[in-house]
């Protein structure tokens, strides 16, 4: 995550967050810019435990104002739209997740390569026509105009084991926002995963639901990795509660939540069941302010951000 105004940051797990990755330049459509992996087994067999137990929470270094918009910045607006899911207490601001059903098996931490070290992030499953999309910030695949390498989704960690599988990106995306200058009100980003074992991801671990250009300052829950103390990125974590519009340095959602580095990436749900796990994702854990502790921010879900999901699930 980040943090603005002071230390380097907070919600990756605890780093800078630019991982080393070579830059491919935006296709035509300007939705987003993707990044195309390489081999699988490759990927997959550089994620060792050892290194992942390693892995630092990624945190990005301080923004401008500038670079982070300025406040009250307009994002997009477009008709409201809602891709239905597949198949705690109320609030909380930073407790495992112990309530199981979907989200259990969507939410996952995210592993990377990021300037020749290991470094983590979280990401969640979501609906998609192809079936293989996660999303997560953009941060988590790309910063300071390096795209970062050795991506794998790793759904329903748990203390080391990755019980549905380890799923290697064959393309990382981002908004063209975040690209260009690192707006945080865009600081949104995908991966579409290689099948595994001939499967497709929310085949695998089901999909949650996608809202775009929904209402502000509703009730939302935050999920998360979180690595940095006091946590230890071994288990999920989830902050819930009413959300508020900043109006410091972004247009983003923000949630009263304790959520440390290594939880960027992680969802936003609206209309969270805690009894089933599903409910629609309308942002990711994004940043946070070091002179407002407590408080975690996440990027509303506009008309960029659609065009990114649209693109992803396109491929």
């Amino acid at each position: 995550m980040k943090r603005y105004l002071s230390r380097p940051g907070a919600l990756l797990a605890a780093a800078a967050l630019a991982l080393t990755a070579s830059t491919v330049p935006a296709a035509a459509d300007t939705t987003a810019v993707r990044h195309l992996a390489g081999p699988a087994q490759a990927v997959t067999d550089f994620w060792t435990p050892e290194r992942m137990a390693s892995a630092v929470p990624l945190d990005p270094p301080l923004a401008t104002p500038r670079a982070a918009g300025a406040a009250g910045a307009t994002v997009a607006a477009g008709a409201p739209t809602v891709v239905p899911p597949s198949v705690a207490t109320f609030p909380t601001t930073g407790e495992p997740w112990a309530g199981g059903g979907a989200v259990a098996q969507t939410a996952g931490r995210v592993f990377f390569t990021m300037d020749g070290r290991a470094a983590s992030c979280s990401g969640d499953a979501v609906t998609s026509g192809n079936r293989s999309v996660a999303l997560t910030a953009g941060h988590c695949v790309k910063y300071q105009g390096t795209w970062h390498t050795d991506w794998i989704f790793v759904p329903g960690y748990d203390d080391g084991q990755a019980p549905f599988g380890e799923w290697v990106a064959k393309a990382t995306l981002t908004t063209p926002q975040w690209e260009a200058s690192e707006d945080i009100n865009h600081d949104v980003g995908a991966a579409v995963v290689e099948p595994l074992d001939g499967r497709s991801l929310t085949d695998v671990v089901g999909g949650q639901g996608v809202a775009f250009n929904q209402q502000r300052d509703q009730d939302m829950y935050a999920f998360g990795y979180p690595a940095a103390d006091p946590y230890d990125g071994s288990t999920l974590i989830h902050c819930s509660g009413s959300t508020f519009t900043d109006f410091l340095l972004s247009s983003d959602h923000g949630m009263s939540c304790d959520m440390t580095g290594g939880s960027s990436g992680g969802p936003w749900f609206l209309r969270f069941d805690e009894a089933t796990g599903l409910g629609v994702q309308s942002s990711v854990n994004s940043f946070g302010y070091t002179f407002l502790p407590g408080y975690l921010f996440g990027p509303y879900f506009g008309a960029e951000a659609q065009e990114l999901y649209e693109r992803a699930a396109a491929m």
